[in-house]
């Protein structure tokens, strides 16, 4: 059986990537135009840009989900690390091992790249991936705070 594929997003999967941010969007209850999703597919194919990347494909090679991440300075640490800002996998596509695909490869990079952490938030009742977070990683105990500029 062939295993779930991750890679970095191409233009041949922006029409499926769109609809999974979307979908993200809307589980967030976030208001995302098609100008905003734009705007990050851009970001996504920028080199200049920290934001980066990656997909997942199942075994017909389409997108099922998405992870984008970017390095972050960790002073305290006198280290880099890895900020997870999103994580998706499609509601048809949950349980297929997606999203610890996409989680995989992501400490994969952190490996070669000498990242020492890889930090993300979620929700409080996003309990089905908060289920699978307290299987594979350690819950801090941080409070986030958002301050309007």
């Amino acid at each position: 059986m062939k295993k779930l594929q991750v890679v970095p997003p191409a233009p041949a999967h922006r029409e499926a990537w769109a609809q999974l941010y979307a979908q993200y969007a809307d589980f967030y209850r976030r208001e995302q135009t098609e100008e905003m999703r734009e705007r990050v597919w851009g970001w996504l194919h920028d080199p200049a840009h920290e934001l980066e990347g990656a997909v997942a494909l199942n075994t017909r090679g389409v997108p099922v989900g998405f992870a984008h991440y970017r390095p972050f300075t960790r002073p305290l640490a006198a280290s880099t690390g890895c900020f997870l800002d999103d994580l998706f996998v499609a509601p048809a596509a949950r349980g297929t091992g997606a999203a610890d695909t996409l989680l995989q490869h992501l400490r994969d990079e952190a490996r070669q790249r000498g990242w020492t952490l890889i930090r993300w938030i979620t929700a409080e009742d996003n309990y089905r991936a908060r289920g699978m977070y307290d299987r594979i990683a350690a819950r801090t105990d941080w409070v986030t705070y958002d301050l309007e500029p």
